[in-house]
């Protein structure tokens, strides 16, 4: 029931103390303000690097050959571990069904690249088709390398736009050009989109897999093997499909080439969910920090509030003493106590919540540094803010409110 005489005690008390209730409303205030303005950032953190994994699918994988450093089998170590297109057609046959996609590259060296009679410093990749998908390559003009150019050994390539402005800036578009690739033309069938300024495949040149192995004396030689796993229904599920593939394909490949099972540089695999996890732990415990710390900072100021409703119950202790005498019961005082503390926490916690929402909607759009993009809070941040609040306005007015509720009558109606 709404009770027009509290209310009325209630603005009547801060009235008469406006400077104290200012500055204790300020403390809790600014405790919800810096809680909040932490957390935006720490999500701002984790939008950041979730956009740094979207280069390259999440759920692939990367398989690439070392050497070996364990004697094993009778076999010396130093031996250098080749691929072979073997590996790839018995992981297919093997894992058919666990993955989304495959590919695999393959690395010619000596290869010289010549436009106009102009010499080309870009580097020549064998690929099959989905490695567009594993990169997540978009094409901004013609087709990538599909499977019947793999099948029927094409002599076509694939650019990035860099090499197009660079290269073939004079012209419209490059598609249907010819580019001289150690004596053989191959013709210009795609460009392909942007990279971020450290990425190496700008400076690419894909064709077919099975064209760079016969044209450049590659045999049946493969320089890297690239899966992408399908998404669980959950992070923590996919987490355990990938790390449960790559385990698996790690023993085959270590068996096929007599490879020490404890030997860890003889084979390298590359698991971008596995960063993402160690990222999003990483994230989870910055977050927890700062919700520590925007814990602990309400706290100082919920104290703050409890030491003025302290102050303010030995000011009006002949108040509550008559009120006793009178019959008030102990509950009707202990409401009254918390009723203000909770109002003024309320308050307070509400303004600086506002305030630290309002401010990161206006600047979080225009933050950039890296690793933090959008930093903002969710409604579900907002709601614990909430419940946070009403928890610290009802512990700041209880406590004193029991107090109060201790007053003797005599000496309350003694005190002056």
């Amino acid at each position: 029931m709404f009770d027009i005489e509290r209310w009325q005690e209630i603005f009547d008390t801060i009235r008469k103390n406006k400077l104290r209730t200012f500055l204790t409303g300020l403390s809790v205030a600014s405790g919800i303000f810096i809680l909040v303005i932490l957390l935006g950032f720490g999500q701002g953190m984790q939008n950041g690097i979730s956009e740094e994994f979207k280069g390259d699918a999440v759920t692939s994988i990367w398989v690439w050959p070392g050497r070996t450093t364990i004697e094993y089998k009778g076999l010396n170590p130093g031996r250098r571990v080749q691929l072979r297109n073997e590996n790839y057609q018995t992981v297919q046959a093997m894992f058919d069904g666990d993955y989304e996609k495959a590919s695999i590259l393959y690395f010619p060296s000596n290869v010289k690249v010549v436009y106009n009679n102009d010499l080309l410093v870009y580097d020549v990749v064998g690929t099959n088709g989905d490695l567009q998908r594993i990169e997540n390559e978009f094409l901004s003009a013609g087709r990538y390398i599909n499977e019947i150019d793999v099948q029927e050994n094409a002599k076509v390539a694939v650019i990035s736009n860099k090499i197009k402005r660079e290269v073939f800036g004079h012209l419209d578009t490059p598609i249907g050009e010819y580019i001289s690739i150690s004596g053989a033309g191959f013709k210009i069938v795609g460009v392909f989109g942007e990279y971020g300024e450290e990425e190496g495949e700008e400076e690419r040149i894909f064709i077919p897999i099975s064209t760079a192995q016969l044209a450049f004396s590659g045999s049946d030689k493969i320089s890297n093997l690239n899966f992408m796993l399908p998404e669980m229904e959950s992070f923590e599920a996919t987490v355990q499909k990938n790390n449960d593939f790559t385990a698996r394909l790690l023993t085959y490949l270590k068996q096929a080439h007599v490879v020490a099972p404890e030997d860890d540089r003889a084979i390298y695999i590359w698991n971008p969910i596995q960063d993402a996890e160690r990222f999003y732990q990483l994230m989870g415990g910055i977050k927890l920090f700062f919700w520590v710390i925007g814990f602990f900072t309400i706290v100082a100021g919920v104290v703050s509030v409890s030491n003025i409703m302290l102050i303010v119950v030995k000011e009006r202790t002949r108040e509550i003493g008559i009120r006793k005498a009178l019959g008030a019961k102990p509950w009707s005082i202990i409401g009254m106590i918390m009723h203000e503390a909770i109002f003024v926490t309320a308050i307070s916690g509400f303004a600086g919540l506002i305030f630290s929402m309002g401010l990161l909607e206006i600047v979080g759009p225009y933050v950039e540094v890296d690793y933090i993009l959008n930093p903002s809070v969710n409604f579900n941040v907002a709601v614990s803010t909430v419940l946070l609040l009403m928890v610290a306005g009802s512990l700041a007015g209880f406590f004193p409110a029991w107090k109060a509720v201790k007053v003797q009558v005599i000496e309350a109606l003694r005190d002056e």
